[in-house]
């Protein structure tokens, strides 16, 4: 389908901002881009920004090729994390004090890890927080680094295209849980291998986790939870393997794929209306702050994933607190006259109510 652009550009904080709008039919999206090379900076990377050239290939879907061993897996998963549940009456305290700490320090791994410092760039991390954020990661046994980035910003480049590795367009189970029991849409895998990681390959602290994945997932995700309250305070093993390692695991997936299903089709769109992400502050409770999903796509540079700071984004306060300690630094913000300016354009008007 042809498209007729017209452009104008005008000097923001954060750099050049681009409006286009496009005509297509009686349908008039407009959007407005920040330049590729501003947008780049000192991050190193633009490819989180969406691909307005990709077409999807005529003629008919690939068939689906069932994965049954993570489909067997999966289930086993949630039907452990079921048993859990029972058992949580019995669990002392402690265990589930210490359930909840381990959830929180492997959904960091992921939001302020994997997310938003190795994925989007959205600021620096010294090698001691680099270090720490790995060892989470592998307690969120969310695949490695290397592999969970690419993953994203092919995500981001080619959202809800078949490029997306979980394309919210073909439904909620497939977005949320669906697209890791299939193989990839072969668009996927080719997309994904033509991203630039140079970044990701440079850093060593990542590529050794790369290279010890497995191992690091059997000692940090499942025996350091179930151990430590077996021997510390006399825990049942049952309870302390179901209820720390199963339960809490199975959790923090479930948070994490909320942001790819629920945050994709419920709430509001006040920064682009013209994208199917939204703003879902109960997948941000769960999620440490990463379901105010409107924003993030239409600005994924932002360490904050939100204009909102703290508010519903314990990620944000940690990454605040990591930069007041002197272990992070560089934080990227969207100015608050270019997201006005973004809300005014592209915004569904929801903005307005408050």
């Amino acid at each position: 389908l042809s498209k007729e652009f017209s452009s104008t550009s005008s000097t923001t904080a954060v750099g050049t901002v681009t409006s286009r709008v496009s005509r297509n039919g009686n349908a008039i999206v407009e959007k407005d881009l920040l330049n590729h090379e501003d947008l780049a900076g000192d991050r190193g990377m633009i490819d989180d920004i969406f691909d307005e050239t990709y077409r999807e290939k005529e003629g008919p879907k690939p068939p689906l090729r069932y994965v049954w061993r993570n489909i067997i897996l999966m289930s086993l998963l949630h039907l452990g994390a079921i048993f859990a549940l029972t058992l949580i009456p019995s669990a002392k305290i402690q265990t589930l004090a210490w359930a909840v700490l381990c959830f929180l320090l492997s959904a960091l791994g992921i939001t302020a890890g994997s997310h938003r410092l190795w994925s989007h760039r959205s600021y620096k991390a010294t090698l001691p927080l680099r270090i720490f954020l790995t060892i989470a990661n592998s307690m969120a046994f969310q695949n490695d680094i290397y592999e969970w980035v690419r993953d994203h910003r092919v995500h981001h480049k080619f959202s809800e295209t078949d490029a997306d590795p979980h394309n919210a367009m073909r439904g909620f189970f497939f977005s949320h849980i669906g697209w890791l029991l299939v193989r990839k849409h072969p668009d996927v895998i080719e997309k994904g291998q033509k991203l630039d990681l140079s970044d990701i390959k440079a850093d060593k602290v990542v590529m050794f986790q790369r290279r010890y994945y497995k191992p690091s997932v059997v000692l940090l995700c499942f025996t350091l939870p179930t151990v430590v309250p077996w021997y510390f305070w006399d825990e049942s093993i049952v309870i302390s393997f179901f209820i720390p390692a199963i339960l809490r695991y199975t959790i923090g997936l479930n948070a994490t794929w909320l942001v790819n299903s629920a945050a994709h089709m419920f709430g509001n769109r006040p920064y682009d209306q013209n994208i199917n992400p939204r703003e879902n502050p109960l997948v941000s409770l769960g999620a440490l702050g990463e379901g105010f999903h409107n924003y993030h796509h239409t600005f994924p540079y932002d360490y904050s994933t939100s204009e909102f700071g703290w508010r519903f984004n314990i990620t944000t306060a940690f990454i605040d607190l990591m930069c007041l300690l002197g272990l992070a630094s560089d934080r990227k913000k969207v100015s608050k006259e270019v997201i006005l300016a973004r809300k005014m354009r592209t915004g569904d008007g929801s903005h307005k109510s408050g």
